[in-house]
């Protein structure tokens, strides 16, 4: 689904107009911008992401109705409609293979060209 089909789905639910979530589904999907395919997923559609969230929006909505709406609540039912669970970050990291250059191990040499100029 996009920002705009789970706007649509939280008005259904909860009521006001598709209107009145976009904000939300839209930075949860923002990671889009990263990462075109699914694996964008992996950087908001987690528990530890709904919590970044509510730094970021607070912990109550209030759509154009008046009526509040926990945070918690509308980008739960994002994930759920996304991945048919709510997914944990660890969830997401354990399923990424661990690579040598995560560790440090591997270096990279930088060769530095010095360029002076010519007279």
């Amino acid at each position: 689904m996009n920002a705009y089909q789970h706007s649509k789905s939280s008005a259904k639910k909860w009521g006001g107009t598709w209107n009145d979530y976009q904000e939300l589904h839209l930075w949860m999907d923002g990671s889009k911008e990263m990462m075109g395919d699914i694996r964008h997923r992996a950087l908001r559609h987690h528990t530890q992401g709904i919590f970044e969230a509510e730094r970021q929006f607070g912990t109550e909505w209030i759509i154009s109705t008046g009526k509040k709406i926990p945070v918690r609540d509308i980008l739960e039912q994002h994930v759920l409609e996304d991945l048919g669970y709510l997914a944990t970050l660890s969830d997401w990291l354990r399923e990424m293979p661990v690579k040598k250059w995560m560790s440090g191990q591997r270096r990279v040499k930088v060769k530095t060209i010095l360029l002076r100029d010519k007279e």
